[in-house]
Formats: structure tokens, sequence, C-alpha cells
């Protein structure tokens, strides 16, 4: 099944490993420094330029990791994967 992150940017649901709410989970240091990390790789796509709310962590193919900022709260994004669950 697929999860709408917002915009154009669909992904499949086997593929997220964890959606987080920005806010509070940036309020780790170690949380900022995987972000960081991560951008400087590449690995972040931002999906909409209003004010992010989550990020959405996923494994891809080969073991690639991509972050997705999304603009929808994470309390969404998880009622919308628990309802692909429900079916």
């Amino acid at each position: 099944m697929y999860i709408h992150l917002g915009q154009e940017t669909v992904i499949m649901s086997k593929d997220v490993v964890g959606i987080f709410d920005l806010e509070t989970t940036t309020i780790s240091k170690k949380t900022r420094d995987f972000l960081e990390k991560a951008e400087k790789k590449g690995e972040v796509e931002t999906v909409s330029y209003e004010l992010p709310k989550s990020f959405i962590v996923c494994s891809e193919k080969k073991r690639k990791q991509k972050i997705y900022i999304s603009q929808i709260s994470s309390s969404t994004l998880l009622k919308r994967s628990e309802f692909l669950y429900r079916i």
C-alpha cells in the first residue's frame, strides 16, 4: 500500500521505518545530528515548502536510506498508515 506525504509525493508503506514529529524530536542533539548528516549525504527530500511538521525515515532498495520532510503532521501520517493495515 501507499502513504501520501503531501504535494505529489507517495511512498510505499512497507518502506517506512518511522514517522516522527519534527518539533518534539529535534530537541535532541542526536536527532539534529542524524538529520544534518543525512542532508549532507543527499538523503533528505523536502516534500513541501510550507512549515515542516514531520519527517519520515524510509529504507529503500539496497538498504539506502531516504528521509522525507513533510508539512503533514506525524499523527495524520500515522492515521493514514494505520488505515492501510485495517483493511
